[in-house]
């Protein structure tokens, strides 16, 4: 049946596209009228797919069904039921629902779904702890670095002056030995200090980036692991250094082939996000770029400090690879975050797109959320 929608106001549109909540409208005859881009997010539905439909068919919930609570509203006061759990294509998330009947200026009546994922503040926290658990930690390091490097050097110097004042090759080789281990050393402080030149932003295609470390790895694999690429065409170019990008990205790549076995895989994901949140930024746009291989997983007596520096699962490195890779994704303004379980581990990248990352122009505040 062909189903009249009259479609919103240009202004109501861009003002409800807008808001961190999820927002459906329903019309007198509870059809959809109109999802902002927040809902479509969150349902993991098209607009275009729904509009017209009856809320029964793809807003399913546990419990209490969600047409039932529209229905209700309809007939009487706003109603907000908390801790709605909704289920999607992609998972089940977590909302409070408000449901709230107007009357338009026409005089018909519409009735407004209100959606606020409330894990959504969870994973907040949860980003914010890990952009100051690496600015904490990068802090530390660069302290501990200046500390070891400014007797180093004078241990290597005095090393040196020694080895030249010995006639006996015999004793010059502790002297090598004393020189060898001190430059050691300061590789390994560099190692963990990370790049130390400025980023290069320039406009960057997240799968030229993704491209390029395929190739790398696959280089050096050969043909031991698969890599699988499922790209969204869809996501725009971004402001970044492709080559600082394409070293994070190697670092968690390289990770999770270390820990395959030989017919091991690894799956790289892209996908497009829209009001974005990444620790405290909101963003219009965002690149959502997922890492996936179906190896054994993190151990989880490492979880939480996963990405400090020297953390590792023994299964070789040094363990300064996610260290580095998040450092990186940092100065981005995005952020790493891992979820892990046997036979399926993820790496999240989140960048924002479509922002001047070298200011602080275009970010939102979230605390408004």
């Amino acid at each position: 049946m062909q189903v009249s929608i009259e479609p919103l106001s240009l202004l109501s549109t861009s003002i409800l596209d807008n808001l961190a909540s999820a927002v459906v409208v329903f019309n007198e005859d509870l059809r959809v009228s109109y999802l902002n881009q927040m809902a479509e997010m969150l349902l993991a539905i098209s607009a275009k797919h729904v509009l017209g439909e009856l809320p029964t068919s793809w807003m399913a919930c546990h419990g209490e069904p969600l047409v039932d609570l529209i229905e209700a509203a309809t007939i009487g006061a706003p109603i907000t039921k908390r801790g709605v759990v909704l289920s999607t294509d992609r998972a089940e998330v977590t909302v409070d629902c408000t449901v709230t009947p107007v009357v338009d200026e026409d005089g018909k009546q519409m009735t407004i779904v209100e959606l606020q994922q409330i894990d959504r503040h969870l994973r907040i926290s949860r980003e914010e702890r890990l952009i100051n658990q690496q600015a904490l930690t990068r802090d530390v390091v660069r302290g501990l670095a200046h500390e070891i490097k400014n007797p180093l050097g004078g241990l290597r110097g005095a090393a040196q002056l020694l080895e030249s004042e010995l006639e006996s090759e015999e004793l010059k080789e502790y002297t090598h030995i004393i020189i060898q281990e001190a430059d050691r050393l300061q590789e390994l402080v560099n190692r963990m200090l990370g790049p130390n030149r400025r980023p290069s932003y320039a406009p960057v295609n997240v799968h030229n980036v993704l491209e390029r470390v395929r190739s790398l790895v696959l280089a050096e694999t050969g043909d031991r692991i698969s890599i699988v690429r499922d790209y969204d065409p869809s996501i725009p170019e971004l402001v970044g250094d492709s080559d600082q990008l394409i070293q994070a990205v190697l670092n968690i790549v390289r990770n999770a082939t270390r820990v395959l076995d030989d017919d091991g895989t690894v799956t790289l994901r892209t996908r497009i996000q829209r009001q974005i949140t990444i620790g405290s930024g909101r963003y219009r746009l965002g690149a959502q770029i997922d890492i996936v291989d179906d190896g054994p997983g993190i151990p989880p007596e490492i979880a939480e400090t996963l990405f400090f520096p020297m953390v590792t699962s023994g299964t070789g490195g040094m363990g300064l690879g996610l260290s580095i890779a998040q450092s990186l994704i940092n100065q981005h303004k995005g952020l790493i975050e891992c979820t892990s379980r046997k036979g399926e581990t993820t790496f999240t990248i989140l960048l924002p797109i479509g922002e001047d990352i070298g200011t602080d122009r275009g970010k939102e505040n979230a605390a408004r959320d």
